[in-house]
């Protein structure tokens, strides 16, 4: 290295001369290889820690190249313990640093090194102290005679696996149940695990002629240094049921076994996950990592570490508390982001969405540099330290090991990442409105006033002014708000929370398109949420949730009610893929089974949860893609069957598994389930029912299931159907998945709830009314069987393809239509019936159905598809539509389904007031029946 300046070359020339004098051979065999002489200089240069090793070890300098061998302190000689241990922590040391400086590791690999040198050390130091407990105690056991170990959990960064290089070890020590050891000297279990602990912090921290192998910091177990040092699982899970706090939420982010009983480590962690990741979106979590934050600003100001690599502006903490936030928000809902190390975390955040990636990127490089900073800092003199060094031939060793010119260039760099992180921090955590509350009346706001007070006699004018139009109503409602007995009983934090945000959403309603009903429902949303602060939180936390919340109550009584009823609705709201489209069927199914794999096959209760979960929630996307994006009707119509179909598909499984508990299985075949109706012409509204129809195959299935108590195949079958309709309708927290309406199978209510496909097939062809034909122009296989899914698909071609007599087919189709019309019709003056009047929904479809029955002996592809605009299409392309009625016929059925749509979302019954548009719509479908249905095909005009 000759191109130094002239201090460092001078510093490394003073390094060199001392290493020679303590180790000449090695250093000479070195020199004759300039590769290997130019890293060690390299070495030299970036840490005096590593030239003391080498001068006390010589040994080292011949095996910077390799690992050393593993750790294993020999149980008869507990006097070298110590010894060998630190030697073996320093010689790794040196050999990571070594690596490091020359490029060979990332700043991953050399963290990551430093956690696997940290967790080698504390299993050799743990096994040695267990083995000598034994000896003298005996071995540890529970009341059932089974061995106990200690379980050593790490926290922070070693729990991350990237631990700093000179960084103390978070530890917590635990171990499965109480007992005794078993030894002629016996001790409690408790006991003997403190001890345990107690003689590895000594082995680890004490100091001695080798130094210290690990400072040791065990503040994070239960109740911090007040604390039993080794805990029960059982106590353990007890505190943090009734104690746990929201910063130890945010430790055991990262924590991990790293020695002792690994497997009973993971087994406990799984049981904590609820305290440390919510069922839902979790925004309770920002008050906690606030006060954390102002905690340290605090400590960094009596102290004076602005310029603090990990506590100071745009440090370290702040990237963490940025990147964990989200964990704690949102990783109970989405597994794949309960990462224990950071940048693992920050880039499952990237790819969900929930982190930009212009952010993510600025977050990941500013992590990336401060870490290597950090780490050279502590490396020069084995320090724990994290603050920029004040010597300059230390500034200009620094600069020039992370390949700056000098120490200006590398803080003009630290600066860019830190004003970068500071921007983030600031987007995250300081984005709600955190203006204090006024402490007079006169300086807040009217509608500060009128939350404050709705029994001022002013309410209901302020309430007017800012736009409302029932104001005394309104101030009536907010008065009966206010004297709510949950109000009573808010902790401090939600009662703050509370009066943070309703002004503010007052005064989001009255800029709404419908204020009134707005602020109505929305009170009666927050009066739902009031004993769930997180969802408080969400809404305190979330301008743009809150502007959506609103959005929603003003457009929506349907999703207004639905948020009420199930407010973790909320969440969609929030997610800021929610404006993205609607997810697509396989990307729906491919979601289910992710929501599905974390629960147990037999845990039916927690799978139907999930289930109704996932119904509410991509439903709910739906509804908020048509209402706001205008997302076109069919597609809306078409996604929720989608949402059924992923349902249906996931339910019809768990019955068999149900039945298979008690029964056993047949050894072929299966049921299949086939929608009809709305469902199977993928067109389904927002709480439609579901009409289905249930076949298996007669011919595989004649013989008896295989359990201990056998059932033969058609009454097997039948309980599969009957349990599939039960789990469908069963009540869960989360509601409801589906009504089912099985009169369209043959023989209606008569017929037996499941058909077997011979049974089908003959009844079809021989014994079915043309409107039971017509029906299954809209029939689908959907679930269950793929080879009685197949067979069904292939008679339902056979049917429709048969050649009928026109005439018969347009008289039965007009007498069943009328006979329905003189029964459903709810028109009524001024309101027209959007589904059964004259000219709508229905009318449609027997027109386009009646059409396929005709059509389809000459033209079998105009039975290829089940959904309406499609079946239109392929009649025009046979010719028995002309394009010009196609595309008219296409419109009203656009303009029906939309309006019919609407009403549903709005609450009200499909009744509309006639317009232009629905007049011509109607117009269309009345004047194709007459073109159509009621002359020779010859004789058809456009």
């Amino acid at each position: 290295m000759n191109d130094l300046p002239a201090p460092l070359a001078g510093h490394l020339h003073r390094q060199l001369e001392r290493l020679r004098a303590a180790a000449p051979q090695a250093l000479a065999e070195r020199a004759a290889a300039p590769a290997r002489m130019a890293s060690l200089e390299r070495l030299l240069l970036a840490s005096d820690y590593a030239l003391d090793r080498l001068c006390a070890e010589p040994a080292l300098l011949a095996a910077l190249d390799a690992p050393r061998e593993a750790l294993a302190l020999p149980p008869g000689d507990p006097a070298s313990w110590a010894a060998r241990l630190r030697r073996h922590r320093h010689a790794e040391s040196v050999r990571l640093i070594h690596r490091d400086v020359n490029g060979i590791d990332t700043i991953e690999d050399t963290l990551a090194g430093s956690s696997t040198l940290a967790e080698a050390c504390l299993c050799a130091a743990l096994t040695a102290v267990e083995d000598s407990l034994r000896a003298r105690h005996g071995v540890p056991r529970n009341d059932a005679g089974q061995e106990q170990r200690l379980v050593v959990f790490a926290l922070g960064k070693l729990g991350g696996g990237e631990l700093n290089f000179s960084s103390d070890v978070d530890l917590v020590f635990a171990f499965p149940e109480a007992g005794q050891s078993d030894g002629a000297r016996p001790l409690d279990n408790g006991d003997w695990f403190q001890r345990a602990g107690q003689q590895l912090i000594q082995m680890l921290s004490a100091v001695t002629a080798e130094g210290m192998a690990y400072r040791v910091d065990m503040r994070l177990r239960p109740f911090g240094q007040s604390g039993r040092l080794a805990q029960s699982f059982a106590a353990m899970e007890h505190y943090f049921q009734r104690e746990g706090r929201d910063w130890e939420r945010y430790a055991w982010i990262k924590a991990r076994p790293v020695a002792g009983d690994l497997a009973a480590g993971e087994r406990f962690l799984a049981t904590l996950r609820p305290f440390v990741y919510r069922r839902y979106l979790d925004f309770g979590a920002f008050e906690g990592l606030r006060e954390m934050k102002t905690l340290i600003e605090a400590e960094v100001q009596r102290r004076d570490l602005e310029g603090h690599l990990k506590l100071g502006r745009g440090g370290i903490r702040e990237i963490e508390f940025i990147v964990q936030l989200q964990q704690l928000i949102r990783g109970g809902r989405e597994p794949t982001l309960r990462e224990r190390g950071l940048l693992p975390a920050l880039a499952r955040l990237r790819e969900h969405g929930h982190v930009p990636d212009a952010s993510a990127a600025a977050l990941d490089a500013a992590y990336r540099f401060l870490r290597r900073l950090e780490n050279r800092l502590q490396m020069l003199r084995e320090e724990q330290t994290h603050s920029l060094p004040e010597s300059e031939t230390d500034r200009a060793r620094i600069a020039l090991g992370l390949g700056f010119a000098d120490w200006g260039a590398l803080l003009t760099m630290l600066e860019r990442h830190r004003d970068a992180v500071r921007d983030e921090f600031a987007r995250v955590f300081e984005a709600r409105d955190q203006s204090p509350r006024g402490a007079t009346r006169e300086d807040v706001a009217a509608l500060d006033l009128v939350w404050i007070d709705p029994e001022d006699a002013a309410a209901p004018s302020r309430l007017a002014q800012a736009g409302f139009t029932d104001a005394a109503a309104l101030a009536r409602r907010l008065i009966a708000f206010r004297c709510l007995p949950a109000l009573a009983t808010l902790s401090a934090r939600a009662a703050g929370r509370l009066d943070r945000l309703m002004p503010r959403l007052l005064d989001a309603a009255a800029h709404s398109a419908a204020p009134d009903a707005a602020a109505m429902r929305a009170l009666e949303l927050v009066q739902a949420v009031l004993r769930r602060s997180s969802y408080l939180a969400l809404l305190d936390e979330a301008p743009a949730a809150l502007a959506r919340v609103v959005d929603v109550m003003a457009r929506s009584r349907w999703m207004a009610e639905r948020l009420c009823a199930h407010p973790l609705l909320l969440d969609e709201l929030l997610d800021a893929r929610a404006d993205a489209a609607p997810p697509s069927q396989a990307e729906m199914e491919a979601a289910l089974d992710r929501a599905l794999a974390s629960h147990a096959e037999d845990d039916v209760e927690a799978r139907l949860i999930a289930l109704n979960e996932f119904r509410l929630s991509c439903t709910f996307r739906v509804a908020r893609a048509r209402l706001v994006d205008r997302q076109d009707a069919p597609s809306s119509a078409r996604q929720l069957a989608f949402i059924a179909q992923a349902v249906l598909r996931a339910v019809l499984p768990m019955a068999v598994d149900e039945l298979a508990r008690q029964h056993g299985r047949l050894p072929s075949g299966g049921v299949a389930a086939i929608a009809y109706g709305s469902f199977g012409g993928d067109e389904l509204g927002f709480g439609s029912d579901l009409d289905l129809v249930f076949l298996y195959d007669e011919g595989l299935d004649a013989s008896e299931t295989d359990g201990a108590r056998p059932l033969e195949a058609v009454r097997y079958h039948t309980r599969v159907v009957q349990k599939v309709i039960a789990l469908l309708a069963m009540a869960t927290p989360a509601g409801r998945l589906y009504e089912t309406d099985l009169r369209l199978r043959p023989d209606g209510a008569k017929g037996l709830l499941v058909s077997s496909l011979q049974s089908f097939s003959s009844y079809q062809h021989e014994r079915a009314w043309t409107w039971e034909q017509q029906a299954l122009v809209r029939a689908r296989a959907v679930a269950g069987d793929a080879a009685v899914q197949a067979a069904f698909e292939r008679i339902r071609a056979e049917v429709l393809c048969r050649p009928r007599p026109r005439a018969a087919v347009c008289r039965d189709a007009r007498d069943m239509r009328q006979r329905m019309r003189a029964e459903l019709d709810r028109s009524r003056e001024g309101l027209f019936d959007l589904k059964q009047g004259h000219g709508g929904l229905v009318d449609l479809e027997f027109l386009v159905q009646a059409a396929v029955l005709i059509a389809a002996a000459e033209a079998p592809g105009v039975t290829a598809s089940t959904r309406t605009p499609e079946l239109i299409d392929a009649l025009a392309g046979c010719g028995f539509f002309s394009t010009r009625s196609a595309q008219a016929l296409r419109r009203a059925h656009g303009v029906l389904l939309a309006r019919a749509l609407a009403c549903t979302l709005d609450g009200r019954a499909r009744l509309a007031t006639p317009d232009a548009a629905l007049d011509d719509a109607r117009a269309a479908i009345k004047a194709a029946w007459q073109n159509y249905l009621a002359k020779p095909l010859s004789d058809a005009t456009g």
